[in-house]
């Protein structure tokens, strides 16, 4: 009774899960925020300038630029009917009232106006009607661009809008083909597909409501990061247990036992597996930055319920459907599974000048399998590790290091606002507009708060820098919220001077910098005016991005390390040897240099990427170690299993035989779920698409099937050292 009443509660479970979680899918955005200070570290200039910005400001609204540009000089008609433009804008929902009037620029041929947007609007939504208001009012021949804060923040809302459809469609196509591919069988891959939606829809549900209750912070990357993330490792997971219960099904008739049977031999290895994933990734609470310490426990949320998903949902279906779940390839009962004869394939013989190396003659040699599972591509494969170990990991070490060899060739030292996103982009069109013919910061101002008795000292301070055209202070009875104030004073307006708005004793100045505010010499200029004024608080657009970017540099160098010696620690326990553990971790790493170094190969002079956030090599750091591993506990959990029996020689051949098709589908399918982030038009994730699928193929192909087996292989028994296997 038990052996139907539990799959049957558990199926029903987790059905009841998925429909509260399915139709969160479309509410995310409720509970997400892709505004870049919002993950500073509290501690950070920007960030605490940020904080006190409304102290200064009647309106947390975010600017919006609107740039005028026309190839002749714009006549006074036309300048008029675009301020007659600009002030028809109010009109539409989400602009707030205090509009500047258009201003032309010095040459003629253009002219900007600032426009706030609400911070509680949708800001995509009001650009884009924004943007059709005015081009709808202006006259012929002059283009109109909305750009700045607001500009940006609707670009990157654009970019970020196919995470909920297209990215989870493209990702769920692509691993439904592959298992189409490798099971060839009708219900199966739907089957596995089913666990790995289940556990998408039932991690959302939890991080969803973490996210609405203030626990964690959400944003667009970590969700798309989070659906990639469950749905490669759920059916990785699958695969596994699909394949340990295939193996079963030709030893029992029995199918309950051989699901039994199935559970226990796969629950150490996901287990192990998912363990080191989690642990990697919560290593990211270390970091500053809340956008790395957020991805952490939203990313190990959806471990947990992909390897619950694949040891619970997965054990449910396969014992409802039994050997139909293969049909019309289910397996049978293999009687000569164990048989202790060995026979031999012969392989066609090297030809030409492959005959005269040790590798190819190894790889066609007759092959001796132990048993019937050991013939085809991975009996060859173990062939080859048997017969020529030490040529075979010289070979595949060498090949690695040399594409290793260009890392330092990845530009990560932070890429302007106005490139992450992909494609055209009428914000950084319109930013390129305005540095033609405004000071390229205008709209994007340094912000520096200092004391009222060292307002006049600061000023002169900023003045002196060359980055800096103009210098204005808040004071709530200017005209336009803001005063200039030049090496004389605060600037009139044919009557009194305004009074600078004081708030504990402090003023605000507002910066405009000559250059755009996401470039480098923006950056310079504001890093200088840190140094010139080391007492006050510098913020602003380019001041977040010099504290994001230094964050990640330093959660580089903090995390890195702290992850590897996590992931090093879970396999001595794992393995019960330490230097088995401390070889995987070196292949690994050798492995995530090749996938850096050809990386940066490809972003510089295939792709033509402007260059890198510095939170990729760390994001890719973790994801590729951490799943990296994932193969080898696969992989080496099942040696030292047929090392126990076999011994360790003949544990590697069998092992590497028996994981060899499941390891490589799982491989396959875990790339082309990281591969498809790529559709999403962001810089940073597609980027992270690439160095995660060729590092995940290069583990799969390179470093699990050829590297580890053959330098085991070598060192033989002494790999298990120091536990009893050794000796």
């Amino acid at each position: 009774m038990i052996r139907v009443t539990l799959p049957a509660l558990l199926i029903v479970a987790w059905l009841a899960g998925a429909s509260f979680g399915g139709p969160l899918f479309g509410k995310i955005s409720e509970v997400s925020s892709n505004e870049q200070t919002a993950y500073l570290p509290e501690s950070a200039d920007a960030t605490q300038v940020q904080e006190r910005l409304g102290e200064f400001q009647d309106s947390d609204a975010i600017p919006a630029i609107a740039v005028f540009t026309s190839n002749d000089e714009l006549t006074d008609d036309e300048q008029q009917r675009i301020t007659d433009a600009v002030t028809q804008v109010t009109g539409v929902d989400g602009v707030a009232d205090d509009v500047s009037p258009a201003l032309p620029s010095e040459d003629g041929l253009a002219m900007q106006a600032f426009v706030p947007i609400d911070s509680s609007a949708d800001v995509g939504d009001v650009v884009t009607a924004l943007g059709e208001k005015l081009r709808g009012s202006v006259p012929d021949g002059v283009d109109v661009a909305v750009t700045g804060p607001a500009g940006f923040t609707a670009d990157l809302a654009a970019g970020f809008a196919g995470i909920d459809g297209l990215l989870l469609g493209v990702a769920l196509i692509a691993v439904l083909i592959i298992l189409v591919l490798v099971y060839r069988s009708v219900l199966l891959p739907f089957v596995v597909l089913s666990t790995s939606l289940f556990a998408l829809c039932v991690a959302l549900l939890v991080v969803w409501w973490l996210a609405k209750w203030d626990v964690l912070l959400l944003s667009g990357q970590t969700q798309g990061i989070l659906f990639i993330l469950v749905i490669g490792a759920a059916t990785d997971y699958a695969l596994l247990f699909v394949s340990r219960f295939r193996e079963e099904l030709r030893r029992s008739a029995d199918k309950g036992s051989a699901i039994t049977a199935a559970w226990k031999g796969s629950l150490e290895p996901i287990l192990a597996s998912g363990g080191t994933v989690i642990a990697g990734l919560l290593c990211l609470l270390l970091s500053d930055l809340k956008s790395n310490s957020t991805l952490g426990p939203v990313a190990a949320i959806g471990i947990v319920f992909a390897m619950l998903s694949a040891l619970t949902l997965l054990p449910a279906l396969l014992y409802a459907f039994g050997r139909t779940a293969f049909w019309p390839r289910a397996p049978r009962i293999d009687d000569r599974r164990d048989a202790p004869e060995e026979r031999e394939h012969s392989a066609p013989p090297a030809r030409g000048a492959l005959a005269f190396l040790p590798v190819a003659r190894a790889v066609t040699a007759p092959i001796r399998t132990l048993s019937p599972q050991a013939a085809g591509l991975w009996g060859r494969v173990a062939a080859l590790v048997a017969r020529r170990p030490r040529w075979v990991w010289l070979l595949t070490t060498a090949v690695l290091i040399a594409g290793a060899a260009f890392v330092p060739q990845l530009q990560a030292d932070g890429v302007p606002q106005s490139d992450l996103v992909l494609g055209a982009s009428e914000a950084r069109d319109g930013q390129a507009a305005l540095g033609e013919h405004f000071p390229g910061g205008s709209g994007s101002p340094a912000y520096v708060i200092a004391p009222e008795d060292e307002m006049q000292e600061t000023v002169d301070a900023l003045l002196s820098n060359d980055g800096v055209t103009d210098v204005s202070v808040s004071a709530a009875d200017a005209p336009s919220g803001s005063a200039p104030v030049t090496s004389d004073g605060i600037a009139s307006f044919g009557g009194p001077a305004p009074e600078p708005t004081v708030e504990n004793g402090d003023v605000l100045l507002q910066a405009t910098l000559s250059d755009a505010a996401d470039s480098t010499s923006a950056i310079d200029t504001v890093r200088a005016l840190r140094d010139d004024l080391p007492d006050l608080l510098v913020g602003g657009v380019t001041a977040t991005a010099i504290d994001t970017n230094d964050a990640s540099i330093h959660d580089r160098g903090l995390i890195i390390p702290i992850v590897l010696a996590v992931i090093l620690v879970i396999l001595m326990l794992l393995l019960r040897s330490i230097l088995a553990p401390i070889l995987l971790v070196l292949t690994t790493v050798i492995s995530f240099g090749t996938a850096m170094g050809v990386s940066a190969l490809v972003f510089n002079h295939v792709l033509g990427f402007p260059g890198a956030d510095p939170a990729v090599p760390l994001f890719g750091f973790v994801f590729l170690v951490a799943l990296g591993i994932d193969y080898n506990i696969f992989l080496m959990t099942r040696v030292r299993e047929e090392s126990l029996a076999h011994g360790t020689r003949e544990g590697i051949l069998r092992g590497l035989s028996v994981t060899g098709g499941v390891i490589t589908s799982a491989g396959v399918v875990l790339a082309a779920t990281f591969a498809a982030l790529a559709v999403i038009p962001i810089l940073f994730l597609a980027q992270l698409a690439f160095i995660v699928a060729f590092g995940v193929l290069l583990d799969t192909f390179v470093v699990r099937s050829l590297l580890v087996p053959a330098l085991t292989y070598d060192i033989g028994r002494k790999i298990w050292w120091p536990s009893r296997l050794s000796r």
